[in-house]
Parts: structure tokens; C-alpha cells; sequence
């Protein structure tokens, strides 16, 4: 039985009429761009992430850009962050014209270590990215005291709805962060038809800049104050964002559910590292990524099985060539290096059936003798 990494048509055949009525409303009025649905959505995510703002703009690394730009990084000055995320968080900062310094993860959470970001703030130092990596929060909390008064933007692409336990209150992702960043990538547990993207934040003056910086750098039409950018969320994918966005604690207790049943089924196999989740974390498993020796062999007998997965991430952006430039050598980041060997993201989505599920299982146990 073929089982796909992500079946998006799955999820789509049960709120099709929601997504039609809400497209053909956009259609029906012919207002594309921004307009009353992006209106909408932003105050919708801003209190699902309990914060005062949300700017709605193009796609998840336009949301990092524009956060970056917020809080005045300029060229030269260093953005400390981790290596073992998606490309989007360190090519924004370069695109600023900031320098990266990256930081090595936990090797339980794969989230950034925070006593790493201690030891890497310098006099040079203008903001600190915290990925929340695989649907868990980092711990902003440390990230934060770590980052020493310097802005902290909260890379929350694969975390909309997760949560934290701090000092006994339930903190939302985005929320704690001078600037918290969503994506709306299709793939993603709140995706768009699609790029789109969001940043959250509790302050006035970023919001304004937010706002300002999506819209060329102004908020009143042929008028600039700044030199921004265009990167606008177009109504259409707000309208199937809002369609989308009342399922999407279901679909992540889904996901918690299938985690949960990978997790029993895989207790016993000693080669595989199933997924640590931090008992402050509600994690939305935007991936179920385990760690095992032979990845690369494991991978190819699950697709000579019809069984999807994925790598995230292959090679860590401190040795990307790209970034050459900074000067890093293999060995300087070891758990990055490590977990980019023997990580391997599984099918998690919550349309899955009980039998797709344990087809993986079989698969995967069969290929370690079990």
C-alpha cells in the first residue's frame, strides 16, 4: 500500500464547500489584494497567538525579511541563529545585509541551544532567530534571557497553534518574541493554495513598521517614509486561510494522536530515536522526524514500498556553499552535522488511516528485523 509523505487532497475533501464559498466571495467582489479577508485573518492570528498585531505579507521568509528590517539590522551587523533549519531563516539575514553566526541545537528538540546563543552574542550582535524546529517550540524563554537585551524574532514557520509552559502560563508561539514569523506554505498544518506568510508582535512601533515595510514603505497610497517592499498576503489565500484556520486544532490533535501511536509502535526498536517533545511543549508535529543509522538505506527501502518521507534538513546552512563566505568548518557544529546523517520525517498528517499507519510501522520494522 502506497502511503504519500503529505496527501493534501485528503484534507481538501472535507471542507471543499468551506474553501469554494470563501474563494467564490473573493472572486464575486473583485478586491484581490489585502481588503477586508487579510483584515480578517490578522485579527484571527493574532488572537490565536495572543498577540496585539499580525501583518499579513507574501510568504514565511518575506515575514522574516520584514521582521529583520523592523528591528534595524543593518549591513555588517550580526543575526545569531541555528544551522538546521530551513534555508529561508539565515538567507534572510543575508539579504539584509546581516552577517550569520549559527549556533548548535539540542541534540533532543533540534531546536537551538541556548547557552550556545549565550556564548555567541558579541558586540556585534543585532538580533537573535529562534526556529521552532518540527511543530515544538524553542525554549524562547532562554533564548530570550540568553540574547541579552537584543531583539529576539521567533521562526514560528512550523509552529502556528504549538505552546509553551512558562513561569505556569501558556505561552503561544509567536507571542513572547519581539517578532514572532508564521508561514503559509501549502504544506505547512495551516497552508494556503499558495505562498503566504505572517508576523506577530506586541509592539506599536514594530507594527507600524511592519505594516509600513509590506507596502513600500508607506500606509497612505503614493506616499513613503521608508523604502519597503511588495509583499502583500492577496485576499485569496486569506480567505482560504480563514476557511482553514477553525480545523486547525483538530488537524494538530491529529497529528499528537498519530505521533502517539508511531511512538508505541516504534518502542521497541532499539535503532530508532523516536521524537522528544519538552514537557513544557504542545507540539503541532508539523513532522514526526526520527533519528536512526542508515538513513539513507532506510529511506530507499520506504520508497521501494510506497512509503513517502523526507530529510530535513540534508546538510546544515553553516556548510552550505553559499555561506562559504563566514568561514565554518565541518566539525564546528557536530549536532547539526549529526542529526542532518540520521534524521527521517514520516508521514504524520491527520487524515491518515489506521491501516496507512501501521503499513509505515511494518515497513519501518521490517527494516531493522522486527
Amino acid at each position: 500500500m502506497a502511503v504519500p509523505l503529505l496527501d493534501l487532497k485528503a484534507q481538501y475533501a472535507t471542507i471543499r464547500d468551506d474553501v469554494v464559498a470563501a474563494l467564490m466571495g473573493v472572486v464575486d467582489a473583485q478586491a484581490f489584494i489585502l481588503g477586508e479577508p487579510v483584515s480578517e485573518l490578522e485579527r484571527e492570528v493574532a488572537a490565536l497567538s495572543q498577540t496585539r498585531y499580525a501583518v499579513g505579507c507574501a510568504n514565511g521568509t518575506d515575514a522574516l525579511l520584514l521582521a529583520l528590517r523592523a528591528v534595524d539590522v543593518q549591513p555588517g551587523d550580526e543575526v545569531v541563529t541555528t544551522p538546521f533549519t530551513f534555508f529561508a531563516t539565515a538567507g534572510a539575514v543575508h539579504n539584509v545585509g546581516g552577517r550569520p553566526v549559527f549556533v548548535d541545537i539540542d541534540p533532543r528538540t533540534f531546536n537551538i541551544d541556548p547557552s550556545g546563543v549565550a556564548a555567541a552574542v558579541s558586540p556585534k550582535t543585532k538580533a537573535v532567530i529562534a526556529v521552532d524546529l518540527f511543530g515544538q517550540m524553542a525554549a524562547i524563554e532562554q533564548v530570550t534571557a540568553a540574547a541579552g537585551g537584543h531583539a529576539v524574532i521567533e521562526d514560528a514557520a512550523q509552529t502556528i497553534g504549538a505552546s509553551r509552559m512558562i513561569d505556569g502560563r501558556r505561552v503561544m508561539a509567536g507571542e513572547a518574541a519581539t517578532i514572532g514569523t508564521f508561514s503559509f506554505f501549502p504544506s505547512k498544518n495551516l497552508g494556503g493554495y499558495g505562498d503566504g506568510g505572517m508576523a506577530v508582535t506586541q509592539d506599536d512601533v514594530l507594527f507600524d513598521l511592519l505594516m509600513k515595510l509590506r507596502t513600500h514603505g508607506g500606509r497612505k497610497t503614493y506616499y513613503h517614509e521608508i523604502v519597503g517592499y511588495n509583499s502583500r498576503l492577496d485576499a485569496l489565500q486569506a480567505a482560504v486561510l480563514r476557511a482553514k484556520l477553525p480545523h486547525l486544532e483538530g488537524w494538530s490533535a491529529g497529528r499528537r494522536r498519530n505521533a502517539a501511536y508511531y511512538d508505541a509502535a516504534f518502542a521497541d526498536v532499539a535503532d530508532i530515536v523516536t521524537p522528544y517533545i519538552e514537557p513544557a511543549n504542545t507540539s503541532i508535529y508539523n513532522q514526526y522526524t526520527i533519528r536512526v543509522p542508515n538513513r539513507d538505506a532506510l529511506q530507499e527501502h520506504l520508497k521501494s514500498k510506497g512509503i513517502g518521507s523526507s530529510v530535513y534538513y540534508p546538510l546544515p546552512l553553516h556548510l552550505q556553499p553559499c555561506f562559504s563566505y563566514l568561514g565554518y568548518r565541518e566539525g564546528q557544529c557536530p549536532e547539526s552535522e549529526r542529526a542532518a546523517r540520521e534524521v527521517l520525517s514520516l508521514p504524520i498528517y491527520p487524515e491518515l488511516t489506521t491501516t496507512q499507519l501501521d503499513e509505515v510501522i511494518g515497513v519501518v520494522r521490517a527494516f531493522y528485523g522486527r
